[in-house]
């Protein structure tokens, strides 16, 4: 049972040792040690505010980076919308200059039509005046072949002319 229980001189020995332990460290060690620890509760915080401080500049930049996102897809937008309006406006443009050079193209066709219609009546009536004239010398040559039937035409001319 002894080696359980201990004697009084080792406690005293032990409470003796123990308190030179405390007084040494507590004269040399024990201000190091704290400074050092507040050391590292103060580098520990501050590592802590500049997590923080990161951590806010981080979602600031997210901020930002969304915001300069969102305008570029709205000039985009705009870029696409001014494009679209360009090319109606172009297609609208070619199509108004198409139905003038259409139009243009009509009436000269018209024009031209009309021109060799013209042309051609003119030309059908040369030479409808100049088959009705040598008709006319047939029959007038053969009606007056005897110089009675001349008489007679004349008197039925000027019988003409005056009921006239």
């Amino acid at each position: 049972m002894n080696l359980v229980t201990p004697e009084f001189g080792l406690i005293f020995w032990q409470t003796v040792t123990f308190l030179v332990v405390l007084f040494v460290l507590s004269r040399y060690a024990w201000k190091p040690i704290m400074n050092a620890l507040k050391d590292r509760e103060h580098s520990i915080e501050n590592a802590l505010q500049e997590a923080d401080k990161a951590r806010k500049d981080m979602e600031q930049l997210k901020a930002d980076n969304e915001k300069l996102l969102d305008e570029a897809r709205i000039e985009r937008d705009k870029i696409l919308k001014t494009a679209h309006q360009l090319a109606q406006e172009t297609k609208d443009e070619a199509k108004v200059q198409a139905q003038k050079e259409v139009d243009k193209m009509l009436s000269d066709a018209r024009s031209a039509i009309q021109a060799e219609k013209n042309s051609a009546i003119a030309d059908m009536k040369k030479q409808i005046a100049a088959l009705s004239i040598e008709v006319a010398e047939v029959i007038l040559k053969r009606e007056l072949e005897s110089p009675e039937k001349q008489t007679q035409l004349v008197a039925d001319l000027v019988k003409d002319l005056k009921i006239n």
